[in-house]
């Protein structure tokens, strides 16, 4: 099982970009393809290590996928190279996450450096135009960059996103009352701050609605051949210690004003069924998109993409063949 912050564990342009002729990083046979291309790319603050799966002059337009966070990686997305097939996959670690430079520089982490930072990705390969999906802290990503309404975006892919933090907090407020009353007493004990004695309960949070499945040996084997990883220090500077409260510079987050800019008909918001960002307050969000499409993957958490793959997958890949025939 997976808690939260294990779970994230788990001027520049095409011309200034490092271009790399052999893989940057050594793997270990893992059974995920590896990438086509993979490039560093400079942005504000640094540059963020890029991973390109398929044909980016493909006929299909390619999907980014922005991670959660602040401060996790893209290895969550791994099961989505599946998309490949049809379309190129782009993943990349965020600044300050995963295998991207690494200031640790706080000036550096606003929102609208890391909006800024997925568009330097795009003119960074040479792409004109993309589909592009953002789960949790990556949805938040997601929204503001699709409220931009800019030209380059195609689809917009909304997975268990932070939209608010209000909204985040009142849900896991929510879910914990689930919970054994035992289990509940020990996370109001820590509602003050964290402590050791907080794990217990706030594991068992974790492993009813973030991760419900083991990691497989795929998943362990990119994680140890990439080191890096998850950045506590970005995480609790942005969010906080506590799922239950945030301190960090998202405290008063509130994205929820944005969804009434999103192209209804090109956005789609998807959950999982025990999903922290809970399926109710993700079809309210839905409901203020005029033309915006619902989705829950039966059986997941917020993991989406570890807990149900071929399903989380199969729905995406689904919602863009309707996207690409809107064009």
């Amino acid at each position: 099982m997976i808690d939260r912050r294990a779970f994230l564990a788990a001027s520049a342009g095409l011309a200034a970009t490092l271009a790399l002729p052999r893989p940057l990083f050594a793997r270990q046979a893992d059974g995920y393809p590896p990438p086509d291309l993979e490039k560093m790319v400079p942005v504000e603050g640094g540059r963020v290590y890029v991973r390109v799966n398929g044909n980016l002059r493909g006929r299909k337009p390619p999907i980014v996928m922005l991670h959660g966070g602040p401060g996790g990686t893209h290895a969550h997305f791994l099961t989505a190279l599946a998309l490949a097939d049809e379309r190129a996959v782009i993943l990349y670690d965020q600044l300050d996450s995963g295998q991207s430079d690494r200031p640790n520089d706080p000036k550096n982490w606003r929102v609208s450096r890391f909006v800024d930072e997925a568009d330097l990705v795009r003119q960074a390969l040479g792409v004109e135009r993309w589909h592009l999906l953002g789960h949790s802290w990556g949805g938040t990503l997601a929204l503001e960059y699709g409220a931009r309404r800019p030209k380059a975006l195609l689809g917009l892919a909304l997975v268990s996103p932070l939209v608010s933090t209000r909204s985040w907090i009142a849900d896991a407020n929510l879910l914990r009352t689930s919970l054994p009353a035992g289990i509940q007493a020990e996370i109001a004990r820590c509602d003050a701050g964290p402590s050791p004695i907080c794990d217990d309960g706030t594991n068992a949070f974790y492993r009813a609605f973030n991760g419900r499945e083991p990691a497989t040996i795929a998943a362990t084997i990119y994680a140890r051949s990439h080191p890096g990883g998850f950045n506590p220090k970005l995480y609790n500077a942005m969010w906080g210690a506590s799922e239950f409260v945030s301190t960090g510079s998202l405290r008063d987050y509130d994205g929820e004003p944005l969804l009434a800019r999103l192209d209804g008909r090109r956005t789609i918001f998807v959950g999982g069924q025990y999903d922290e960002a809970r399926p109710a307050t993700l079809a309210g969000f839905a409901a203020r998109v005029p033309g915006a499409e619902f989705a829950t993957i039966p059986g997941a958490a917020h993991g989406l993409f570890a807990d149900r793959p071929r399903e989380t997958v199969a729905t995406i890949r689904a919602w863009l063949a309707r996207q690409d025939a809107l064009d």
